[in-house]
């Protein structure tokens, strides 16, 4: 049984090395606002400047500078489908697609007009949101004293929110509609132009290009087969429908061919080694704040 006695007796011991203590986690506070915060930023725009670098835009005029990168599409499994996508930094600038047709064993070839180039909004997204991190980043210079850990931690905070949408934007490609797909700017892209009953689409999925070709036929208008509009979705499974210009259309068969690309992946990388160790640095900042916040008398 404790002795009440004793253990008041004991409270002022107890308190001073509570002080002590406190004064040497304050100590060990104010280095890590001050030297070790530096550190860690410096580390982050070390990491984000290659990743950043991966994007490499070309300056105006210069753009030939750009390195051209071409990535062959096909399948071990299929050969319905092969292209040659030519990627120069954000864009590509030359795409050449051959699809054999089911039916009559026919082999289409469509290539990009010498006069196109389709940007790739994923990997501009992703670009623009590194910078902005490296911004705030930059904002806060070795001469900035930080006073608090919530003003690291809202810095932390913010960037950390950078990444994420960086990185979400590589792994997670936008949905669309089949007619939306139909009407976009990249049906017109091609020489010669695509049938009415063929389309594509490339986007990227983590560290891969990818490209989706969809076979189409039309509906008779007297047909009984139950319509019902496909949604919206990154890839359309065969039996989707949808109407345009008062015609009704069925795909009949998908095509996915994609190839990795090794700066992507790297990207990818240089995105979680920065998001651990901004929440390395907050975790730290947690510590402390703990501890100030916990009253043991």
């Amino acid at each position: 049984m404790l002795n009440p006695q004793r253990s008041l007796s004991e409270l002022p011991k107890m308190s001073a090395a509570s002080q002590v203590e406190r004064a040497v986690l304050e100590e060990e506070f104010n280095w890590l606002l001050k030297e070790e915060v530096h550190a860690v930023l410096k580390q982050l725009q070390d990491v984000l400047k290659e990743a950043s670098r991966r994007f490499s835009m070309p300056t105006p005029g210069l753009e030939s500078q750009l390195k051209q990168e071409n990535f062959i599409l096909g399948s071990s499994t299929m050969d319905q489908v092969k292209g040659v996508l030519t990627l120069q930094g954000e864009a590509l600038t030359q795409a050449d697609i051959n699809l054999k047709v089911a039916k009559s064993s026919q082999v289409l070839h469509f290539q990009f007009r010498e006069d196109k180039m389709w940007k790739l909004q994923q990997i501009q997204d992703a670009r623009n949101h590194v910078n902005q991190a490296l911004g705030l980043l930059g904002s806060r210079d070795e001469s900035y004293h930080f006073k608090t850990g919530a003003e690291v931690n809202k810095l932390m905070d913010a960037v950390m929110l950078q990444l994420t949408r960086a990185r979400n934007r590589l792994t997670t490609p936008a949905s669309m509609t089949l007619p939306e797909l139909a009407t976009s700017g990249l049906m017109k892209m091609f020489t010669p132009p695509m049938p009415g009953d063929v389309m594509v689409n490339f986007y990227i999925n983590l560290s891969k290009l990818c490209l989706t070709v969809y076979q189409l036929h039309v509906l008779p208008p007297n047909t009984t087969k139950n319509y019902r509009p496909a949604g919206s979705s990154v890839l359309h499974n065969p039996g989707a429908m949808f109407e345009l210009n008062n015609n009704r259309f069925e795909v009949s068969q998908v095509h996915k061919v994609e190839c990795v690309v090794p700066w992507l992946n790297d990207t990818l990388v240089f995105f979680t080694i920065s998001l651990q160790l901004c929440q390395q640095l907050k975790d730290k900042v947690s510590v402390f704040s703990s501890f100030w916040n916990y009253r043991p008398f």
